[in-house]
């Protein structure tokens, strides 16, 4: 008789021997592998099985071999006698086979038919299902009414948006066949309301830059549609150059054209989508960058001739004693501008191509410049002390117009105002014919703080000092104002009797909503806390020691960073300086030599020369330099500018909506 089944490869050997030693050798065993592997029922394991075929004599030995074989967990299968029963089986096997193979293949089709319409239809059903799951996201965030029947939901609104609101629910009340209709009603609250600024594509740039610092408090004033205006120019101021201006300008305004275009929107280069979305930003920074340029008259590092000098050396040697020998023994000579028609006026715009040529262009250059960063910051800084009288006025803390405003701008003009003053004055009062007796500002300034004059050192007007003296005893009588007025004021205000009841009323850009009202979730509180963000002068917690704290540090940060904040404007010059340097030394160490030094072969070598200096010219002076000032322009917004009126302590309103971040 015979057995046959399979059996695990690694039970081969021990299941030989195991059954040699139990029958005694009345049998022949033989064993071949298969020649592809299946899977295991049980374990889901691809195994390449092994066959037996097992010929025994006698039924005991039978028995033994098929219990052997159970111990084993082999899978046995029938074996017929005859040789035309096995025929028949294998006939059978192989038809049902065949079979199995037919309905596998129809099986597949059928699913591969499904597959191609599921994949037309998975976009579709992929949103609804997120759809849905950001519905019940926000439906989970509601309570429940006494009669469980229907939902509350408290949230922010835009007072702009209400009538949208209302008539939304009203459609989705019709469309959904509700009994009972959704309403809205205002509550009013203690918390700080959210801040929405609405922004577009223009616009979004310059408010992340502000709120990358801080998110604006409630109806703070918001100082990004200034920076659409101060910052380009502040970054031109350090960028000055035509030529990379241009540049600039030109990549932005390809980026402002193709902005519709998937490419660029759908890029996966961090870096690259950084440049995009801030593509206004880089195009306005090019086109300061241009004006400033044709002020400091560069354009890669090189003077353009718009105008005809206002300088003539012709009529300085024809009144002068410039011999052959004096000509041959002084390398450098020197235009005297009190020659009559040495100098003929001002030039029409920028500075005058001729100082490109002289020697000490650039003591002239940083002259100009350092009084223009002075004068400059010390403009921006006034600009937003003022706008705090904006927040002042809105939030009904008009004794901070008197006790804070007023105090902080005589410090900074009594002192930085007047040196203004003197530049200017300076400026128009001394001409070249008296230039050598002009007294020097710095000096001055210094005796002012000191309460001296230098003899040596010559006044600027009549009766400088004690104007002076006056202007620095202002300055410093604003000091204990500054420190002592509000708290002072708050503390009298609260000793104060009061009369009167607050006003449940809520009212502002922002407001609460409720959709079905429940007794007991209003807070009456007073329109001047819903106006300030719950942040009123007036509030009860606020205790005297914290008022007298904060405004004694807001004191010193104030009179000490009006000196810092000054000295940090003087970062202007320094760029801008650094910037003109390197594009003089790249031309000078690259361009110059290609046009000097080649000879004949010129026209073919100066197209490497070239590429080399455009190279250079976008790594280093484009994006190394331009990064540098883009960043020097931030640090002076949001220390020198914001500082001054900003409080950014806000927290942004994040509507409803079914874009991916909101529910992802």
């Amino acid at each position: 008789s015979f057995v046959a089944g399979v059996i695990h490869p690694w039970r081969v050997s021990a299941f030989e021997r195991l059954l040699w030693r139990a029958c005694r050798g009345y049998l022949v065993a033989t064993f071949v592998e298969m020649p592809e592997p299946m899977e295991d029922p049980a374990t889901g394991e691809s195994i390449t099985w092994v066959i037996f075929l097992i010929s025994y004599w006698g039924e005991q030995i039978g028995q033994k071999i098929h219990k052997i074989s159970d111990c084993f967990h082999c899978h046995v299968y029938p074996y017929p006698e005859s040789e035309a029963s096995r025929a028949d089986t294998m006939s059978g096997l192989q038809s049902q086979i065949q079979d199995l193979s037919v309905v596998l293949e129809e099986t597949e089709q059928y699913l591969a038919q499904v597959l191609d319409k599921v994949v037309l239809a998975l976009p579709t059903w992929w949103v609804q299902v997120q759809k849905m799951k950001a519905i019940y996201l926000v439906l989970n965030q509601c309570s429940f009414d006494v009669t469980e029947k229907c939902l509350i939901a408290e949230v922010w609104c835009p007072v702009r948006d209400l009538t949208q609101v209302q008539d939304a629910l009203r459609q989705g009340s019709y469309k959904s066949g509700s009994s009972v209709e959704c309403f809205v009603q205002r509550i009013p609250t203690t918390e700080s309301p959210p801040t929405l600024i609405r922004t577009n594509k223009f616009t979004a740039g310059f408010q992340s830059i502000v709120d990358a610092y801080g998110v604006a408090s409630y109806q703070e004033v918001n100082p990004a549609p200034y920076a659409i205006i101060t910052f380009p120019f502040i970054f031109a101021i350090m960028f000055g150059d035509v030529g990379h201006g241009l540049i600039m300008f030109l990549f932005a305004l390809w980026m402002v054209l193709y902005e519709n275009s998937p490419s660029l929107q759908q890029a996966s280069n961090e870096i690259w989508l950084t440049f995009f979305e801030g593509r206004y930003l880089i195009l306005l920074m090019g086109a300061f960058s241009i004006y400033t340029g044709f002020i400091y008259n560069e354009c890669f590092s090189k003077a353009t001739v718009i105008f005809p000098s206002a300088w003539s050396v012709a009529t300085m040697a024809n009144h002068s004693s410039w011999s052959s020998a004096y000509l041959a023994t002084h390398p450098l000579l020197t235009l005297d501008p009190n020659v009559t028609g040495v100098f003929q006026g001002p030039y029409p715009f920028g500075i005058d191509p001729i100082w490109s040529l002289a020697t000490n262009h650039l003591n002239f250059l940083n002259s100009f410049k350092m009084k223009m960063s002075v004068v400059l910051g010390i403009v921006h800084m006034g600009f937003g002390v003022l706008l705090g009288v904006f927040n002042h006025l809105h939030f009904k803390q008009r004794h901070r117009l008197v006790l804070e405003l007023l105090p902080e701008m005589i410090f900074l003009l009594a002192l930085f105002g007047y040196l203004v003053f003197l530049i200017f004055y300076k400026w128009i009062k001394f001409s070249a014919a008296d230039s050598l007796v002009a007294p020097s500002i710095l000096i001055h300034f210094i005796d002012m703080f000191l309460f001296t004059s230098n003899a040596e050192n010559l006044p600027l007007y009549p009766g400088q000092v004690p104007v002076q003296t006056v202007l620095v005893v202002l300055a410093l009588a604003s000091v204990p104002v500054l420190l002592l007025g509000t708290p002072l004021y708050l503390w009298c205000r609260r000793r104060a009797p009061r009369t009167g009841h607050p006003t449940a009323v809520g009212t502002g850009e922002q407001e609460p909503l409720l959709e079905g009202q429940e007794a007991g979730n209003s807070v009456n509180v007073t329109k001047e806390d819903v106006e300030s963000g719950g942040h009123s002068p007036d509030a009860e917690h606020l205790d005297f020691a914290e008022i007298f704290m904060h405004q004694a540090i807001h004191t010193i940060e104030y009179c000490l960073g009006c000196v810092s904040n000054t000295a940090s404007y003087l970062r202007l010059w320094a760029l801008s300086l650094a910037h003109a340097q390197l594009s003089e030394v790249l031309w000078t160490m690259v361009m110059r030599n290609g046009f000097v030094r080649l000879s004949y072969a010129g026209g073919a070598v100066l197209v490497p020369v070239f590429a080399a200096f455009a190279v250079l010219t976008v790594a280093i002076l484009l994006v190394m330099e331009g990064l540098s000032a883009f960043l020097h322009a931030l640090r002076l917004h949001w220390v020198e500018f914001q500082n001054k009126f900003y409080v950014g302590a806000g927290y942004k309103l994040c509507p409803f909506a079914f874009a991916p971040d909101a529910w992802e």
